[in-house]
């Protein structure tokens, strides 16, 4: 979320300050970077009033696309709950930015079917699908003829969304599903997620990766493929909760062709608008919530070092 108190210190540093410098060099080492823009990026528009009761809107200056840049981000989903805070102007805005920039954006459209229709990305020598939806808030949601986001209710199976995952995979080597679900503040993984994930699973996707909890959870695993069920946040300014620590998310690297190292885990420290890698106690917290979350979803964790964390089925 690079909007609001990031946006204002956006104002004041160079946008890649928002990441430590090990966090950039991490991220400019991976192959392909993917992540939640939970914001427009924008100068124009007003609050939306298609919600009505909203609290928070999220609106990040022209700038935060090089903090994107600035860690390697390839792609952007666009699918959630605060990319149309501002109007359709501004989401009109944030997908001719991350264009002119080479960042991709799945999930949001000019129109229904632009919204749910994946992006198929190029790796070294790979071909990777990227499908985000979001299952709220209904009233962003793209229409036949009218700019929003891709909607589903993941509570139950989405023939557009079985279809489409069938048609990346199709195409392409490796198929993430990047979800928007839950409500926030969760730490816990509910039972229809994980039925949802198995789904999407047989559907066609060999990673199912989400957000919107602003916590992380356990990670569970499908036929091969890993489930993230929630990553937590990235960089933002929100105020903290010391029980349920939302200031410390983890970074999944990916690996789907190495059968040692398929996946692991770097934990982050988010202060306010700027986040680095998690040390001393911050690393132990989320070693032990890791640990905890990971064996309630059959998943074993293999501490690799100070805030890196290997997951494997059990």
């Amino acid at each position: 979320m690079l909007g609001r108190g990031v946006g204002e210190r956006l104002a004041e540093v160079p946008p890649e300050e928002v990441w430590s410098p090990e966090l950039r060099e991490l991220g400019r080492s991976c192959e392909l970077v993917i992540c939640n823009l939970e914001c427009c990026i924008s100068e124009r528009g007003e609050p939306t009033s298609r919600i009505r009761g909203k609290p928070f809107f999220f609106r990040a200056p022209p700038a935060a696309v090089d903090s994107l840049r600035a860690i390697g981000v390839a792609a952007v989903g666009l699918a959630n709950n605060h990319v149309l805070d501002f109007g359709e102007p501004a989401l009109v805005d944030t997908l001719e930015l991350l264009g002119h920039a080479g960042i991709g954006a799945s999930g949001a459209g000019a129109d229904r079917e632009g919204a749910r229709r994946g992006m198929i990305l190029e790796g070294r020598g790979s071909h990777i699908g990227l499908l985000a939806v979001s299952d709220h808030p209904r009233e962003y949601a793209a229409d036949a003829d009218g700019p929003g986001i891709a909607h589903a209710d993941l509570t139950r199976e989405s023939g557009w969304l079985t279809a489409e995952l069938g048609r990346l995979r199709e195409r392409c080597d490796q198929v993430i599903a990047f979800l928007h679900w839950g409500p926030n503040m969760n730490p816990h993984t509910a039972r229809w997620q994980r039925k949802a994930a198995a789904g999407m699973v047989r559907a066609g996707a060999t990673l199912v990766a989400g957000h919107s909890a602003h916590v992380f959870h356990g990670i569970g695993w499908k036929g091969g493929a890993p489930l993230l069920f929630d990553l937590g946040d990235a960089v933002d300014d929100y105020a903290v909760d010391r029980r349920l620590r939302n200031d410390l998310g983890v970074l999944a690297l990916w690996r789907p062709r190495s059968p040692e190292a398929k996946l692991e885990l770097v934990g982050l420290r988010l202060e306010y608008c700027r986040t680095g890698l998690a040390y001393g106690g911050d690393a132990e917290w989320i070693a032990t919530r890791l640990t905890d979350a990971c064996q309630r979803m059959g998943s074993t964790v293999e501490r690799v070092g100070e805030q890196r964390f290997r997951v494997n089925s059990a």
